[in-house]
């Protein structure tokens, strides 16, 4: 079988590495198109046999490139007899939908689409649906299989989306193992990246943008003016300098730590205490999955991939994303409590293992094979 991979910028092929491994070493041969401009595609796939076809979309829907780009897909596409086109990421799933809308009768074509979190949900801005939901519905009838991986979004999908099949799958897949079992000297990694042994260590992964909110928390933090609270945060982004400026603002540069793009996440978690994650907007996030999976507690913005994770009081502290006050107490009341944290941390691991990457490979296969294996799809 032959399968092509598109999503906007490289970086999110990250999220399906264990997908496509599992598929290059059963003897299918996977593509990849995107935008490499902004983040490159990991290394490991073109080791696989992957080839990277380069295209002009953007994430932003204004950009002129997304026009070129959907002559690009169906260039890649007719010229490569794909079985199944699998896209990921807003414009770039428009984009490829648009250009195999034919292709999918005139060459027996299947097209996949995994929404990783629809732009329009229940609290968004009306521009957001003004925007995103029409597009996304008129390109629903171009979809042979949509894909959600929160229940807010796939119940959603089944009312208003008119693809041949719509399914939930359980997220992107977390090496649930490899969080669990993770090994670290503490006070050594501690040392490391300059924290203290004895402080209490909250710790966010996520891209450094307005949607991941990590400047709630480094308010929060200085609200609360306790000397034994350190916050770490792995990733990059546009605002690098607004948070490292906003931390000497508020007069907690010390306690504040931009890691960068890290690939000891299993680690970090490790040395850590609490596990935050902030974000306004998430499909199911994989970093909050790979936090519970180390057994750590956290506490949350309440929005619906969050609320597919976790129970407020139970297994998290889940406040409103612009409340700094509700996330300093959130910070002080598991700073203060440490049975509370192991506690939580427990059941974050029993929680986590329902994502388990063997779980969403099993499911995605089930997806990619329905017809192959002549089993009905709705069946999966």
């Amino acid at each position: 079988m032959r399968i092509l991979y598109t999503t906007t910028i490289g970086l999110t092929m990250g999220f399906f590495k264990e997908l496509i491994r599992e598929l290059t070493l059963d003897g299918h041969v996977v593509d990849i198109a995107c935008n490499e401009t902004e983040y490159k595609v990991p290394g490991c796939y073109s080791e696989w046999g992957c080839h990277i076809y380069p295209v002009s979309w953007d994430r932003s829907p204004k950009s002129k490139g997304n026009i070129k780009a959907i002559k690009e897909v169906k260039k890649i596409v007719s010229e490569n007899h794909y079985d199944i086109v699998h896209c990921h990421t807003p414009i770039a799933a428009a984009c490829t939908r648009i250009a195999c809308r034919k292709m999918r009768s005139t060459q027996d074509l299947k097209v996949i689409y995994t929404a990783h979190g629809f732009h329009f949900y229940k609290g968004a801005p009306l521009s957001n649906w003004i925007l995103y939901y029409p597009i996304e519905k008129l390109c629903s009838y171009w979809t042979d299989i949509l894909v959600t991986i929160n229940q807010e979004d796939y119940a959603f999908a089944k009312r208003r989306m008119k693809a041949k099949k719509i399914v939930y799958v359980p997220g992107v897949g977390v090496d649930i193992q490899k969080f669990s079992s993770a090994v670290v000297d503490k006070e050594t990694k501690r040392a490391e990246i300059g924290v203290p042994a004895d402080s209490v260590l909250l710790f966010s992964v996520g891209e450094l943008n307005k949607n991941k909110n990590h400047e709630i928390v480094i308010r929060a933090i200085a609200e609360l003016n306790r000397s034994d609270i350190h916050y770490i945060i792995a990733g990059k982004g546009d605002l690098y300098d607004f948070l490292e400026d906003l931390a000497h603002k508020l007069n907690i540069p010390d306690k504040i730590h931009l890691l960068g793009y890290r690939t000891d996440i299993a680690e970090l978690n490790k040395i850590s205490d609490i596990f935050v994650f902030p974000s306004v907007r998430e499909g199911l996030p994989v970093a909050a999955i790979e936090g519970m999976a180390s057994g750590l507690a956290f506490i949350a913005s309440d929005n619906r991939g969050i609320r597919d994770l976790a129970t407020n009081n139970v297994n998290a502290i889940i406040c409103e994303h612009s409340s700094q006050n509700q996330f300093a107490k959130a910070i002080e009341r598991l700073t203060l409590d440490e049975n509370l944290r192991t506690s939580m941390g427990k059941r974050n691991a029993e929680i986590a293992k329902k994502f388990d990457t063997s779980r969403v490979l099993e499911q995605m296969s089930a997806v990619y094979f329905a017809r192959k294996n002549n089993v009905s799809e709705e069946e999966i």
